[in-house]
């Protein structure tokens, strides 16, 4: 899927104030509000905008430590099983499946390296979970982002 400059513009709009109305969006894009709302809906139906939902920080909800544990997993069921019950864990972010020694790799939150411990056991707990592995974050320089990907794709279009 290829989003071309206007589509980009509105998604940083939207970015950067998610509250904004179509009406508002289109008065600041310059294009009629209907262009707007047909964009939007075919971004989204595409897949491209998958949520409107605020950010929300894990530390300011007192998850202070962030760690990423990798895993190694029985095969005998594949990784889709040990998925489910990862995400049964509030405190497990994100689990991808990955290339390499290992097989899964989770991006978890704790409140206290105590706390980050008493994570890692319930993920150790899990059917299928052989060995983990973890490192804790010191700080995170360059958060997730995808925004400097949408401005890129225009431009990467023209060339």
């Amino acid at each position: 899927m290829t989003i071309d400059e206007l589509d980009a513009r509105l998604i940083n709009l939207l970015a950067a104030e998610p509250r904004l109305g179509v009406l508002e969006c289109s008065r600041r894009l310059g294009v009629a509000r209907g262009t707007v709302q047909a964009r939007l809906d075919r971004l989204i139906a595409r897949g491209v905008i998958t949520g409107f939902g605020p950010d929300v920080a894990p530390a300011a909800l007192g998850y202070d430590v962030t760690a990423f544990v990798t895993l190694q997993i029985r095969q005998v069921s594949g990784h889709d099983p040990v998925a489910v019950q990862l995400a049964a864990i509030p405190q497990v972010l994100e689990v991808h499946t990955i290339t390499g020694g290992d097989d899964m790799h989770c991006r978890v939150v704790a409140r206290s390296n105590a706390d980050l411990q008493r994570v890692i056991d319930r993920i150790v707990d899990v059917q299928g979970v052989v060995r983990t592995s973890s490192v804790i974050a010191l700080d995170t320089p360059v958060p997730y982002r995808v925004m400097p990907l949408v401005s890129d794709v225009p431009h990467r279009a023209e060339s």
